[in-house]
Protein backbone atom coordinates (compact mmCIF):
# COMPACT_ATOMS: atom_id res chain seq x y z
CA UNK A 1 0.00 0.00 0.00
CA UNK A 2 1.47 3.38 -0.90
CA UNK A 3 1.96 5.87 2.05
CA UNK A 4 0.02 8.60 0.45
CA UNK A 5 -2.66 9.08 -2.42
CA UNK A 6 -1.15 11.62 -3.88
CA UNK A 7 1.87 13.84 -4.07
CA UNK A 8 2.25 17.75 -5.71
CA UNK A 9 5.60 18.91 -6.93
CA UNK A 10 4.94 22.88 -7.92
CA UNK A 11 3.79 26.36 -6.87
CA UNK A 12 3.11 28.17 -4.01
CA UNK A 13 2.25 31.61 -3.35
CA UNK A 14 1.43 34.36 -0.55
CA UNK A 15 -1.57 36.68 -2.08
CA UNK A 16 -2.86 40.19 -1.67
CA UNK A 17 -6.31 41.09 -2.51
CA UNK A 18 -7.93 43.65 -3.23
CA UNK A 19 -11.81 43.64 -3.81
CA UNK A 20 -12.97 46.66 -5.47
CA UNK A 21 -16.18 47.72 -6.71
CA UNK A 22 -15.45 47.23 -10.17
CA UNK A 23 -12.16 46.91 -12.21
CA UNK A 24 -11.16 50.63 -13.33
CA UNK A 25 -10.44 52.07 -16.87
CA UNK A 26 -6.91 51.92 -18.59
CA UNK A 27 -4.97 54.96 -16.18
CA UNK A 28 -8.34 55.27 -14.08
CA UNK A 29 -8.47 55.41 -9.88
CA UNK A 30 -11.08 53.46 -8.00
CA UNK A 31 -11.46 53.08 -4.36
CA UNK A 32 -11.01 49.36 -2.73
CA UNK A 33 -13.65 47.72 -0.66
CA UNK A 34 -11.46 45.42 1.18
CA UNK A 35 -7.63 43.74 1.53
CA UNK A 36 -6.64 40.69 2.62
CA UNK A 37 -4.06 38.18 2.72
CA UNK A 38 -4.51 34.78 1.25
CA UNK A 39 -2.12 31.83 1.05
CA UNK A 40 -2.57 30.25 -2.65
CA UNK A 41 -1.01 28.68 -5.51
CA UNK A 42 -1.33 25.99 -8.09
CA UNK A 43 -0.12 22.96 -6.90
CA UNK A 44 -0.13 23.81 -3.70
CA UNK A 45 -3.61 24.70 -3.22
CA UNK A 46 -4.71 21.55 -5.18
CA UNK A 47 -3.12 19.74 -2.57
CA UNK A 48 -5.15 21.43 0.21
CA UNK A 49 -8.20 20.28 -1.86
CA UNK A 50 -7.34 17.01 -1.56
CA UNK A 51 -6.82 16.46 1.80
CA UNK A 52 -10.06 18.33 2.43
CA UNK A 53 -11.76 15.61 0.70
CA UNK A 54 -10.18 12.89 3.07
CA UNK A 55 -7.00 12.42 0.24
CA UNK A 56 -3.35 11.57 2.21
CA UNK A 57 -1.55 14.33 0.05
CA UNK A 58 2.29 15.21 0.17
CA UNK A 59 3.20 18.73 -1.03
CA UNK A 60 6.86 19.14 -2.21
CA UNK A 61 7.69 22.90 -3.43
CA UNK A 62 9.75 25.69 -1.75
CA UNK A 63 9.02 28.34 0.44
CA UNK A 64 10.88 31.38 0.81
CA UNK A 65 11.65 32.37 4.72
CA UNK A 66 9.78 36.07 4.69
CA UNK A 67 6.36 36.46 6.25
CA UNK A 68 4.41 35.97 3.09
CA UNK A 69 6.28 32.55 3.19
CA UNK A 70 5.34 31.80 7.05
CA UNK A 71 1.65 32.96 6.11
CA UNK A 72 1.84 29.72 3.07
CA UNK A 73 3.84 27.27 5.58
CA UNK A 74 1.34 28.22 8.38
CA UNK A 75 -2.09 27.29 6.19
CA UNK A 76 -0.37 24.50 4.82
CA UNK A 77 0.31 23.03 8.77
CA UNK A 78 -3.31 23.16 9.39
CA UNK A 79 -4.34 20.62 6.67
CA UNK A 80 -2.46 17.67 7.78
CA UNK A 81 -0.68 17.58 4.21
CA UNK A 82 2.69 16.05 4.69
CA UNK A 83 5.20 18.97 4.25
CA UNK A 84 8.69 16.76 4.96
CA UNK A 85 10.08 17.72 1.55
CA UNK A 86 9.02 21.57 1.84
CA UNK A 87 12.37 23.42 0.93
CA UNK A 88 12.77 26.43 3.21
CA UNK A 89 15.37 29.16 1.24
CA UNK A 90 16.83 31.19 3.16
CA UNK A 91 17.00 34.41 2.16
CA UNK A 92 14.52 34.26 -0.53
CA UNK A 93 10.96 36.36 -0.52
CA UNK A 94 8.18 33.75 -1.26
CA UNK A 95 5.97 33.62 -4.48
CA UNK A 96 3.70 36.72 -4.30
CA UNK A 97 0.54 37.86 -6.24
CA UNK A 98 -1.06 41.21 -6.25
CA UNK A 99 -4.80 40.23 -7.09
CA UNK A 100 -7.50 42.49 -8.22
CA UNK A 101 -11.02 41.38 -7.60
CA UNK A 102 -14.09 42.95 -9.37
CA UNK A 103 -16.82 42.83 -6.77
CA UNK A 104 -19.14 43.37 -9.69
CA UNK A 105 -18.40 39.60 -11.59
CA UNK A 106 -15.92 38.00 -9.01
CA UNK A 107 -13.23 37.95 -11.98
CA UNK A 108 -10.09 38.85 -10.89
CA UNK A 109 -6.68 40.03 -12.55
CA UNK A 110 -3.39 38.74 -11.09
CA UNK A 111 0.06 40.51 -11.18
CA UNK A 112 2.78 38.05 -9.36
CA UNK A 113 6.15 37.73 -8.69
CA UNK A 114 8.38 34.73 -7.99
CA UNK A 115 12.51 34.70 -7.21
CA UNK A 116 14.86 32.86 -9.18
CA UNK A 117 16.15 31.40 -5.50
CA UNK A 118 12.83 29.78 -5.48
CA UNK A 119 13.59 27.41 -8.18
CA UNK A 120 13.50 23.18 -8.03
CA UNK A 121 15.73 21.56 -9.55
CA UNK A 122 15.86 17.94 -10.28
CA UNK A 123 18.44 16.42 -8.33
CA UNK A 124 16.54 17.93 -5.51
CA UNK A 125 13.73 15.47 -6.28
CA UNK A 126 14.38 11.57 -4.95
CA UNK A 127 12.75 8.63 -6.36
CA UNK A 128 11.15 7.49 -3.34
CA UNK A 129 9.19 11.29 -3.00
CA UNK A 130 7.37 10.30 -6.04
CA UNK A 131 7.15 6.68 -5.94
CA UNK A 132 5.44 6.79 -2.08
CA UNK A 133 2.30 7.95 -3.98
CA UNK A 134 -0.59 6.17 -5.67
CA UNK A 135 -0.74 9.79 -8.06
CA UNK A 136 1.67 12.73 -8.98
CA UNK A 137 -0.10 15.79 -9.90
CA UNK A 138 2.15 18.34 -11.15
CA UNK A 139 2.38 22.43 -13.21
CA UNK A 140 4.81 23.21 -15.22
CA UNK A 141 6.66 25.98 -13.57
CA UNK A 142 10.16 23.97 -12.99
CA UNK A 143 9.62 22.45 -16.14
CA UNK A 144 13.13 20.10 -15.83
CA UNK A 145 12.13 19.52 -12.23
CA UNK A 146 8.83 18.29 -12.82
CA UNK A 147 9.61 16.68 -16.13
CA UNK A 148 11.92 14.37 -13.68
CA UNK A 149 9.12 13.56 -11.08
CA UNK A 150 6.45 12.90 -13.85
CA UNK A 151 9.71 10.51 -15.36
CA UNK A 152 9.72 8.92 -12.06
CA UNK A 153 6.12 8.39 -11.69
CA UNK A 154 5.19 7.40 -15.51
CA UNK A 155 8.02 4.59 -15.12
CA UNK A 156 5.92 3.17 -11.83
CA UNK A 157 2.71 3.21 -13.82
CA UNK A 158 1.88 6.23 -11.55
CA UNK A 159 -1.06 8.40 -12.84
CA UNK A 160 0.44 12.33 -13.73
CA UNK A 161 -1.82 15.01 -14.03
CA UNK A 162 -0.78 18.27 -14.95
CA UNK A 163 -1.89 22.22 -15.07
CA UNK A 164 -0.78 23.84 -17.22
CA UNK A 165 -1.54 27.68 -17.83
CA UNK A 166 0.82 28.75 -20.30
CA UNK A 167 4.26 27.86 -22.46
CA UNK A 168 7.08 27.05 -20.55
CA UNK A 169 10.38 26.37 -22.10
CA UNK A 170 10.87 22.27 -22.54
CA UNK A 171 7.66 21.55 -21.70
CA UNK A 172 7.60 19.02 -24.66
CA UNK A 173 9.71 16.93 -22.33
CA UNK A 174 6.90 17.01 -19.79
CA UNK A 175 3.71 16.26 -21.73
CA UNK A 176 5.16 12.30 -22.61
CA UNK A 177 4.92 11.37 -19.32
CA UNK A 178 1.52 12.69 -18.87
CA UNK A 179 -1.88 10.96 -18.39
CA UNK A 180 -3.94 13.50 -17.52
CA UNK A 181 -3.44 16.99 -19.48
CA UNK A 182 -5.93 19.55 -17.79
CA UNK A 183 -4.81 23.03 -19.15
CA UNK A 184 -6.31 26.55 -19.35
CA UNK A 185 -8.44 27.86 -22.68
CA UNK A 186 -5.55 29.47 -23.66
CA UNK A 187 -2.43 26.89 -23.49
CA UNK A 188 -3.88 24.13 -26.35
CA UNK A 189 -4.27 27.05 -28.57
CA UNK A 190 -0.73 28.91 -27.54
CA UNK A 191 1.00 25.07 -27.79
CA UNK A 192 -0.27 23.66 -31.00
CA UNK A 193 -0.94 26.82 -32.99
CA UNK A 194 -4.51 25.70 -33.34
CA UNK A 195 -6.99 28.67 -32.37
CA UNK A 196 -9.79 25.91 -33.04
CA UNK A 197 -9.91 24.17 -29.06
CA UNK A 198 -11.32 20.78 -30.34
CA UNK A 199 -8.53 20.20 -32.72
CA UNK A 200 -5.99 21.38 -30.61
CA UNK A 201 -7.03 19.29 -28.02
CA UNK A 202 -7.13 15.96 -30.49
CA UNK A 203 -3.61 17.42 -31.49
CA UNK A 204 -2.24 17.17 -28.57
CA UNK A 205 -3.84 14.02 -27.54
CA UNK A 206 -2.61 12.28 -30.57
CA UNK A 207 1.15 13.62 -30.49
CA UNK A 208 1.41 12.87 -26.48
CA UNK A 209 -0.82 10.06 -26.02
CA UNK A 210 -2.20 11.30 -23.00
CA UNK A 211 -5.38 9.34 -21.61
CA UNK A 212 -7.28 12.48 -21.51
CA UNK A 213 -6.55 16.02 -22.67
CA UNK A 214 -8.89 18.64 -21.21
CA UNK A 215 -8.92 22.30 -20.64
CA UNK A 216 -10.78 24.50 -18.08
CA UNK A 217 -13.25 27.23 -19.54
CA UNK A 218 -13.89 29.55 -16.13
CA UNK A 219 -17.59 30.19 -16.35
CA UNK A 220 -18.46 27.75 -19.35
CA UNK A 221 -16.94 24.93 -17.49
CA UNK A 222 -14.61 22.05 -19.12
CA UNK A 223 -14.03 20.36 -22.28
CA UNK A 224 -12.19 16.87 -22.53
CA UNK A 225 -11.15 14.65 -25.24
CA UNK A 226 -11.36 10.92 -24.25
CA UNK A 227 -10.97 7.71 -26.59
CA UNK A 228 -11.67 9.60 -29.19
CA UNK A 229 -14.72 11.82 -28.23
CA UNK A 230 -14.96 15.10 -26.80
CA UNK A 231 -16.66 15.74 -23.02
CA UNK A 232 -18.30 18.79 -22.46
CA UNK A 233 -19.13 19.40 -18.61
CA UNK A 234 -21.31 23.30 -18.04
CA UNK A 235 -20.47 25.13 -15.16
CA UNK A 236 -22.46 25.63 -11.96
CA UNK A 237 -24.25 28.70 -11.62
CA UNK A 238 -23.28 29.88 -7.93
CA UNK A 239 -22.99 33.47 -5.99
CA UNK A 240 -19.69 34.41 -7.36
CA UNK A 241 -17.16 36.14 -5.18
CA UNK A 242 -13.87 35.91 -6.44
CA UNK A 243 -12.45 33.23 -8.92
CA UNK A 244 -9.29 33.66 -7.19
CA UNK A 245 -7.93 29.40 -7.15
CA UNK A 246 -10.64 27.95 -8.83
CA UNK A 247 -8.72 26.41 -11.44
CA UNK A 248 -6.44 25.11 -8.73
CA UNK A 249 -9.62 23.27 -6.62
CA UNK A 250 -10.65 21.85 -9.59
CA UNK A 251 -7.10 20.20 -10.59
CA UNK A 252 -7.47 18.95 -6.96
CA UNK A 253 -10.90 17.85 -7.18
CA UNK A 254 -9.58 16.20 -10.48
CA UNK A 255 -7.55 14.29 -8.48
CA UNK A 256 -9.66 13.00 -6.08
CA UNK A 257 -11.78 11.80 -8.95
CA UNK A 258 -9.40 9.76 -10.65
CA UNK A 259 -8.31 8.09 -7.81
CA UNK A 260 -11.51 7.08 -7.17
CA UNK A 261 -11.84 5.87 -10.78
CA UNK A 262 -15.22 8.06 -11.70
CA UNK A 263 -15.86 7.98 -14.96
CA UNK A 264 -14.33 11.12 -17.01
CA UNK A 265 -18.27 12.64 -17.11
CA UNK A 266 -18.34 12.35 -13.59
CA UNK A 267 -14.61 13.71 -13.02
CA UNK A 268 -15.58 16.85 -14.95
CA UNK A 269 -19.11 17.24 -12.77
CA UNK A 270 -17.61 16.81 -9.53
CA UNK A 271 -14.32 18.49 -10.11
CA UNK A 272 -16.57 21.86 -11.59
CA UNK A 273 -18.92 21.93 -8.70
CA UNK A 274 -15.88 22.19 -6.28
CA UNK A 275 -14.01 24.83 -8.24
CA UNK A 276 -17.55 26.62 -8.28
CA UNK A 277 -18.06 26.48 -4.71
CA UNK A 278 -14.75 27.77 -3.80
CA UNK A 279 -15.86 30.69 -6.27
CA UNK A 280 -18.42 31.45 -2.98
CA UNK A 281 -15.75 33.07 -1.15
CA UNK A 282 -12.66 35.38 -1.20
CA UNK A 283 -9.18 34.07 -1.51
CA UNK A 284 -7.78 31.59 -3.40
CA UNK A 285 -8.50 28.30 -1.23
CA UNK A 286 -11.50 30.60 0.62
CA UNK A 287 -14.47 28.26 -0.15
CA UNK A 288 -12.84 24.69 -0.42
CA UNK A 289 -15.09 22.44 0.56
CA UNK A 290 -15.67 18.68 1.67
CA UNK A 291 -17.39 15.73 -0.27
CA UNK A 292 -20.80 16.44 1.24
CA UNK A 293 -21.37 20.12 0.01
CA UNK A 294 -19.57 19.10 -3.33
CA UNK A 295 -22.38 16.53 -3.66
CA UNK A 296 -25.28 18.30 -2.47
CA UNK A 297 -24.13 21.15 -4.87
CA UNK A 298 -24.32 18.72 -7.91
CA UNK A 299 -27.92 17.87 -7.01
CA UNK A 300 -29.13 21.15 -6.88
CA UNK A 301 -27.47 23.71 -8.70
CA UNK A 302 -28.42 25.06 -11.92
CA UNK A 303 -26.11 25.09 -14.89
CA UNK A 304 -25.89 26.68 -18.17
CA UNK A 305 -24.52 25.02 -21.28
CA UNK A 306 -22.25 27.51 -24.07
CA UNK A 307 -23.34 25.98 -27.24
CA UNK A 308 -20.19 26.37 -28.76
CA UNK A 309 -18.89 23.41 -26.40
CA UNK A 310 -22.65 21.28 -25.74
CA UNK A 311 -22.86 21.04 -30.09
CA UNK A 312 -19.68 19.17 -29.52
CA UNK A 313 -19.91 16.65 -26.89
CA UNK A 314 -19.93 13.68 -28.74
CA UNK A 315 -19.59 11.04 -25.82
CA UNK A 316 -21.84 7.88 -24.85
Amino acid sequence: MSEFDVVGVGLNATDTLLLVPHFPAYAGKAPYLQEMMSPGGQVASAMVACARLGLRAKYIGAVGDDERGRIQMESLLGTGINLDHVQLRRGCANQSAYIIVDQSSGERTVFWRRDDCLRIDPEQIAPEQIACARLLHIDGHDTPAVAHAARIAHERGIPVIVDVDTIYAGFDHVLPHVDYLIASSEFPAAFTGEQNPFRALEMLQNEYGMRVAAMTLGAHGALARYEGRFVYSPAYVVNCVDTTGAGDVFHGAFCYAVLQGMPIRESLEFSNAMAALNCTALGARGGICGLDEVRALMARAERRPHPSFATHDTHE
